[in-house]
């Protein structure tokens, strides 16, 4: 059975919920669309020119498009943690790592909102992975075949809450399907950390490929909502999980790796064309959800509603939060025998700076390159997902100044801090840390991040890293194909 304690939460927040503004009449329906491993910029809104996203970008056109939405952190499982209770992943035990146990004390949103009169479902990927700590526990309601069988299955007298999830664009890819489907590789831009070679843009343009039928599938849901005569009240939040499977991307907290296509849309209650570039965090999403449905916030998640903004249509000049904080713990046990830890880094990032804490530049930040001796035999820089561009910057790393310049920004050693001015180098690859004329910033930014991290309580600088270290890993000996390749 669930721990009382969870059920006690439920209860509270039942009880609390009536009374509240709209909780009886006209709550809307939420449709939350997740894609597994999809990055900004990569969609048409952004002004990718490459990728066809017409779902997205009709979200974007008829309500609100993020420019700096961030994960809490760049790994499914506690990134999926974040989005369902409001908290940070740090909030979450031994949930803020890959393969882990999520912990009753914690109600999602989706539980709230049951308990409070919605009909819930999910279908795809939703929490995870992992396992509940009581067996069975449905983090994001009842799973359903698809969208439409739970329209068809709902309690049309309620309210609705679906999670739409996806596998999408996870790796591994079917190599040239980006080319067969007519993409211009020409036209693809590859991120300044690689080297510009035709075998990474090919790469590339696979990933589009799964962007593009996420994209399709978010775009058939809301052609059954018209259907259903649901659209208009349907609140539909579209984006991915964290960003994309790439070198220094998934996994990093660089902005390739944190930072996520986000665009809310609500006919009836949100007003169409507006752009947020403020900082907002997946922590936002259960309070904004709540909030909608009328339903009390639990005082202590780590977001803030995003609601009155939107609703408000003052998206395009509220500025909102002036910086953001997201990290990282083991996304894979990835590091030499017989050490099981991951790589334990924060973040926070200005519209000026990105400052980041690596609290073990000893270990490898994206896995140990002897896989004889991994944790894991046979784990190959195991927190970077293998494909082409992964092997062809190892593989290459000592032909020229490219590739050796590409493998020590995505595989070797880091400092314990590092910071970037994004005013000369938004592309965050000159760390600044040690220059003199940043030392201010440095102080300042460092000062900030911690007192952060102290007051939302996490474990890793309140002296308990043990939380996270000692979780066991629940993935068994992950089997990467071609890893030797």
């Amino acid at each position: 059975m669930m721990k009382f304690r969870n059920i006690f939460i439920l209860i509270i927040a039942a009880l609390a919920a009536i009374g509240q503004p709209g909780f009886a009449q006209n709550r809307p329906n939420i449709l939350f669309a997740l894609a597994d491993d999809w990055g900004w910029p990569h969609a048409g809104a952004y002004g990718d020119a490459v990728v066809k996203t017409p779902t997205f970008d009709r979200l974007a056109n008829q309500g609100v498009l993020f420019e700096h939405a961030y994960i809490s952190s760049p790994s499914c499982t506690p990134s999926r943690g974040a989005v369902l209770t409001g908290q940070f992943h740090w909030r979450l035990g031994g949930a803020a790592n890959l393969w882990s146990v999520f912990p009753d004390r914690f109600a999602t949103y989706p539980e709230i909102l049951e308990q409070n009169g919605y009909f819930v479902g999910s279908t795809g990927k939703t929490w995870g992975p992992g396992k509940t700590e009581t067996p069975g526990r449905q983090l994001a309601g009842k799973r359903y075949k698809d969208f439409d069988e739970f329209l068809l299955q709902r309690d049309k007298e309620k309210p609705f809450c679906f999670w739409l999830g996806s596998g999408d664009p996870h790796r591994p890819y079917e190599e040239g399907t980006g080319i067969e489907s007519g993409m211009d590789l020409s036209k693809i831009e590859v991120p300044a950390c690689f080297p510009d070679v035709p075998e990474i843009r090919s790469d590339i343009a696979d990933y589009y490929f799964e962007v593009q039928r996420f994209d399709t599938l978010v775009g058939e849901a809301l052609k059954s909502l018209e259907q259903a005569g649901e659209l208009e009240n349907t609140i539909v939040l579209m984006t991915g999980d964290h960003g994309f499977p790439f070198p220094r991307g998934k996994s990093n907290l660089y902005d390739i790796g944190a930072r996520v296509p986000l665009a809310v849309m609500w006919p009836k209650g949100i007003p169409k064309g507006q752009t947020h570039s403020g900082f907002v965090s997946f922590v936002d999403v259960a309070p904004t959800v709540l909030d909608a449905a009328g339903v009390s916030i639990p005082k202590d998640v780590s977001g803030k509603s995003l609601l009155g903004m939107m609703t408000n249509g003052e998206a395009s000049t509220e500025e909102g939060r002036e910086s953001i904080v997201f990290g990282k713990e083991r996304h894979v046990p990835s590091q030499e025998s017989p050490d099981w830890g991951g790589y334990p880094s924060r973040a926070i990032r200005t519209h000026e700076f990105l400052y980041i804490h690596n609290f073990t530049p000893e270990r490898w930040p994206n896995g140990t390159p002897d896989y004889e001796h991994a944790t894991i035999p046979g784990a190959w820089y195991a927190d970077t997902d293998n494909g082409p561009t992964k092997t062809l910057i190892i593989e290459k790393k000592d032909s020229n100044e490219d590739f050796k310049r590409a493998y020590d920004l995505c595989f070797a050693k880091r400092p314990s801090e590092e910071l970037y001015d994004l005013r000369k180098d938004p592309d965050q690859l000159v760390n600044v840390a040690g220059e003199e004329e940043y030392a201010d910033n440095l102080k300042e930014l460092r000062e900030q991040l911690m007192e952060t991290l102290r007051e939302t309580g996490d474990q890793r600088v309140l002296g308990h890293p043990e939380i996270y270290e000692e979780e066991p890993y629940l993935g068994g000996a992950p089997k990467f194909p071609g890893w030797m390749d």
